[in-house]
């Protein structure tokens, strides 16, 4: 099991909050944003990098600042936030890595791909905690992860040649030739066997969906050992992601890295809109979402300092 060095540690201690848990909010999104401002296709290409950096910049002075850390692209977001003094001096930031979309094999299978000249370097010389990647795997096809684990190995190798913490994060999606109703039944499974290839690959600490029930975080939390993992809203409606906060801090999770659940019907290119939104609408999710934490999150009873890999 990977150990996270004492620089490594102290910005993992940094993203999260004074209790101990991750509450990162996540607005590195550029397509997935651009559908929720506009359904159609031409209006989406229209919306320019500048208004996407803005509503992050609203994300970011709303929410942001009431957790501990805020998840921006470096596309849109950044230089902005840390030069225009948007994000406050004591909120953490991530910068993820990955690009936006991803290529389709002959086969199928979805291949990740990366922001272009953005690497651990470039990660510290914008002000960064640190830097999440994302990549697409599906653990029962193994043809399927062998250009994503390549981009994943690189990555950490990278961060780590850097000293510079690393969050791992994956996905997995249904295969054109299966069913939504088998792909379904498959997904706690999918969610374990990626745990699994992340934590091979060197992760050391994990951003993962929710693998479907309590006793499927519980089995997470067990082959992720020392590894601290949060769990992200996938764009689910609040209520629901509530309750997947509850099973997964209830069973060991370290955190959450909340995106679209918080702020998805908050968004509009008219900001004076997304503002009155963020205020009255997210501010109060995050809150709620906050108190689940509270409530269940149970701090490791180990030192954690004791599990640093000092290099």
């Amino acid at each position: 099991m990977s150990k996270m060095s004492t620089s490594e540690l102290r910005s993992y201690q940094q993203i999260c909050g004074k209790n101990g848990a991750m509450m990162v909010i996540a607005c590195d999104q550029r397509g997935a944003m651009r559908s929720l401002l506009a359904s159609d296709p031409q209006q989406q290409s229209a919306i320019s990098e500048h208004e996407l950096g803005l509503i992050k910049a609203d994300i970011t002075q709303y929410l942001a600042s009431k957790a501990s850390c805020v998840l921006v692209d470096p596309v849109c977001a950044v230089p902005q936030l840390v030069d225009n003094g948007i994000i406050a001096r004591d909120t953490a930031l991530l910068i993820g890595l990955d690009a936006s979309g991803w290529d389709t094999s002959p086969e199928g299978y979805r291949l990740s791909r990366l922001v272009e000249n953005v690497d651990a370097r470039r990660v510290r010389e914008l002000g960064a905690t640190g830097g999440k990647i994302m990549v697409y795997l599906r653990s029962d096809q193994e043809a399927a992860n062998r250009h994503n684990m390549d981009i994943l190995r690189q990555c950490i190798e990278d961060f780590a040649r850097e000293d510079l913490l690393l969050v791992v994060e994956f996905l997995t999606y249904q295969l054109d030739n299966e069913t939504g109703e088998e792909y379904k039944e498959k997904v706690p499974s999918l969610i374990y066997g990626g745990t699994k290839i992340c934590l091979e690959c060197g992760a050391k600490v994990l951003k993962l969906p929710y693998p479907g029930s309590k006793q499927a975080c519980a089995d997470i939390t067990k082959l992720a050992g020392d590894v601290p993992w949060a769990v992200l809203s996938a764009g689910v409606d609040h209520s629901t992601f509530l309750k997947q906060v509850a099973d997964a801090m209830s069973e060991g999770a370290s955190g959450v890295i909340a995106g679209r659940s918080l702020w998805k019907d908050c968004i509009s290119l008219d900001r004076n809109a997304t503002k009155s939104r963020l205020e009255s609408l997210a501010v109060p999710r995050l809150n709620e979402l906050q108190a689940v934490i509270e409530q269940h999150f149970h701090a490791p009873s180990h030192n954690q300092t004791q599990q640093v890999e000092h290099v």
